[in-house]
This record gives structure tokens, sequence and C-alpha cells, in this order.
């Protein structure tokens, strides 16, 4: 197995460069023009490829940062991606196998992240923080999820704040493994959660400015 490490890592490493690239490009330029889509696509596989490695990088070498980091990922760049095809939710439509397989894998994940971030918390490790924030982070989201499947939705633009705050929150991944895996300087808990304290305020500031009842059929313009 381990002759699949290095490709493995060259495929992560190139996946997660172009994502952060990618969304670096979007979060700071307008959004929902044929150039934030295009860009976006070259987010969402990029994201994707990191992702998947991650997850099998961890398995290769036992490391939950990889693992935590491509579970976060996956669900964040995919519930973000499906959001756009769930305008409806509020309307009747059903959300496909692929949506509840996002959701539920959250929920389990979210879970044990809890688990495990207390039994290292107990044992004296601050780095169990992390886990407990990201644990109850994606289990915030994946109740949103459910909540909107079963067309409890609050706006009509609801799949364009969660795409937003998805595809961001993937970002925050991303930017996360990075500072992480190049710190020098930092201490490990605020290299994991710098990204989220700097960037979540761009989220709640595009989730308010989109939380209207006026019907869009695609994004307009937001700006930074």
């Amino acid at each position: 197995m381990e002759k699949f490490f290095t490709p493995l890592l060259v495929l992560h490493i190139a996946g997660g460069a172009a994502g952060l690239l990618s969304g670096s490009i979007n979060i700071v330029r307008s959004k929902g023009d044929n150039l934030h889509r295009k860009v976006g696509i070259v987010f969402l596989y990029g994201m994707l490829i990191a992702g998947v490695s991650s997850l099998l990088l961890a398995v290769l070498h036992l490391n939950y940062f990889l693992f935590m980091v491509g579970v976060f990922t996956l669900y964040l760049v995919g519930t973000g991606q499906r959001y756009l095809s769930l305008k409806n939710l509020g309307k009747g439509q059903r959300p496909a196998l692929i949506d509840w397989i996002l959701t539920v894998s959250m929920i389990v994940f979210g879970l044990a992240f809890i688990v495990k971030g207390g039994e290292f918390v107990f044992g004296g490790q601050t780095f169990g923080a992390v886990f407990l924030v990201f644990g109850f982070f994606g289990l915030r989201l994946a109740r949103k999820d459910i909540n909107h499947y079963q067309g409890k939705v609050r706006t009509k633009r609801f799949w364009l704040v969660a795409h937003l705050q998805r595809m961001i929150g993937c970002y925050i991944a991303a930017l996360t493994a990075f500072i992480v895996v190049n710190n020098t300087a930092l201490p490990p808990v605020v290299a994991w959660l710098a990204p989220v304290v700097l960037l979540v305020p761009l989220i709640v500031r595009w989730s308010r400015q989109y939380r209207g009842d006026a019907f869009v059929s695609e994004p307009t313009e937001l700006k930074v």
C-alpha cells in the first residue's frame, strides 16, 4: 500500500492548490456571473480530489487531521453544489439519495468527532477542542439539511444561502489544512481555528444579505 502514498499525496496537493486558488478568486470578486461559475467548477473538482485523497491518505497512515479535513471537505462541497439543484424543497421537491447520504454521513462523523474530542480534552490534549468545534458545526449544518429536506424553509433563497455557507466553509477547511501543515509559529489550536474566526463573519454577512423573501433564480452580485 505504501506505493500508493506518494501519488495520492501529489494528487492531494494538486487538488488542494487548485481549490485554494479558485476559492480565493471567488471569495474576493463579485459572485454569480459567468466567471464565478467557471471558477467554481475548478473549485468543486479540486476540493473533491483533495477530499477523497485526504481520506485515503488518512487510512494509509493513521492521521486524524487529514481524516477530519477530508470528511468536512466532501460534505461541504458536496452539499454546497447540491443545493443549486434543490431550489424547490419548499414547494414539494424531494432530496435525492446522494443528499441523504451526505447528511447522514455528516451526522455519524460529527458525533464521532465530538466523542473523540471529549476523549482528547479529558486526556489533557487541547487539540480536542478542535474536534468538538468541528463536530458541533457539522451537526448544526446537518440539522439544517434535514429541515430543508422536509420542506421547512424560511426564505425562498435558502438554497443560495446554503450554497454560499457550504462553499465558503469548504474553503475554510482547505485554508485550515494549508495553514496547519505549514505552520511553524502559531499554537496548533490557533492555527486550526484562525480561518474560522476570520472568515465566518463573511458567511454571516452574505447570509444576511441574501436572507430575504424576494426570489432570484440566479445569484446576483455580492460585495466583500
